[in-house]
């Protein structure tokens, strides 16, 4: 069956279907990941996009489910140059293809990739839809998608707590954004007891949990548009608590300072990422989510210094607070799939919780 992949600029690719047998209107964004693919669909940062993958080939491994960094997938649409329908792991369960059917996930595979991209770079992430035929939706229409409070919808509804294997040294309150499950298995591997709270948990709820810590996990959209976490996360900078962020988080905690955050124009995504740590000068490969980015110029650094930058464009990539017992990143020290060459930061963490 073929489908049609429609960007809001009339740009027009055709290919074979795979996945759910459906259209959608999404965010097009890319990632260069090379693996890991099955941690990008079940990330619930993509929630509202459609992934491009631009390494040629993929579903050589298939799908493994202890892998996923969530229950299930929150993209609305993938897209690839070739699925492997024949994968080979001893671990594999089954195909991408027979995943995303499952997931009611619609993609396209078969389209030039590289040629897609190129588009992406040159003129910024944009909407498109995947169709079944191009005259099945106007381009006002995809222009008109927007992604809104992406958090509502990935956050977990309740309250919950998870305890490590072992006796548990600290507990952390780990505000979900939209958190990777691999955040949560690299405080469980630490000794922290893990509290789930809801993004629009007060203030005084998580000072009545008394946590040795607080993390900020990551998550989709705006930061902007998260008002009342920002407004949280303002009066628990002056609790002393110790924090720490990642992604979405790291931008809470900025705003919350006051400092702006901007829209990429297309974003970073990918497990090849390099930055520069200010303290040492050391390089480090990082794995990389997101379309936003604080602003460098409005960090104030009588408050605040930064932390880690860019190597490529020199956008923020990390903050250390003075004000405040707290430090965030940009990218992702979990590092599923990716490099784990910033999983100490995790470790300085619980250094703060152990003072």
């Amino acid at each position: 069956m073929r489908r049609y992949l429609v960007l809001e600029n009339g740009k027009v690719f055709e290919g074979e279907a795979m996945g759910a047998d459906k259209s959608c209107i999404a965010e097009i964004v890319f990632t260069t990941s090379m693996t890991g693919y099955l941690e990008t669909m079940t990330d619930r940062s993509y929630k509202g996009q459609a992934v491009v993958q631009t390494f040629p080939l993929i579903g050589n491994y298939g799908i493994m489910t202890p892998d996923m960094e969530s229950e299930g997938s929150h993209i609305s649409g993938y897209i690839v140059r070739q699925e492997c329908d024949a994968p080979s792991n001893f671990r594999c369960e089954g195909t991408v293809e027979k995943f995303l059917e499952d997931q009611g996930i619609p993609g396209i595979k078969g389209i030039d990739t590289r040629s897609l991209t190129s588009i992406l770079r040159e003129h910024g992430t944009m909407n498109g839809a995947i169709v079944s035929s191009p005259d099945e939706i106007s381009l006002d229409k995809i222009k008109e998608y927007k992604i809104v409070n992406p958090v509502d919808e990935v956050t977990v509804s309740e309250i919950t707590t998870i305890e490590p294997e072992g006796d548990a040294r600290f507990t952390v309150a780990l505000y979900d954004y939209g958190v990777k499950e691999n955040i949560i298995r690299s405080l469980l591997a630490r000794g922290c007891r893990v509290i789930r709270l809801p993004s629009k948990t007060p203030a005084s709820k998580v000072k009545e949990l008394a946590p040795d810590g607080i993390f900020l996990s990551n998550g989709p959209g705006d930061p902007e548009d998260n008002v009342a976490e920002i407004e949280a996360l303002k009066e628990l900078t002056a609790s002393g608590i110790p924090m720490m962020g990642i992604c979405l988080g790291h931008q809470l905690l900025a705003l919350a300072h006051g400092f702006k955050t901007v829209k990429l124009k297309y974003g970073h995504r990918g497990a090849n990422h390099p930055v520069k740590d200010s303290r040492t000068g050391r390089i480090y490969i990082s794995s990389q989510n997101h379309g936003y980015a604080v602003v460098p110029e409005s960090i104030d650094e009588s408050v605040a210094t930064p932390l880690f930058t860019n190597c490529n464009d020199k956008t923020n990539e990390g903050i250390l607070y003075k004000d405040c017992n707290a430090f965030s990143v940009q990218f992702h020290p979990e590092a599923c799939g990716g490099p784990q060459d910033t999983g100490f930061l995790f470790d300085d963490f619980i250094k703060m919780m152990s003072k």
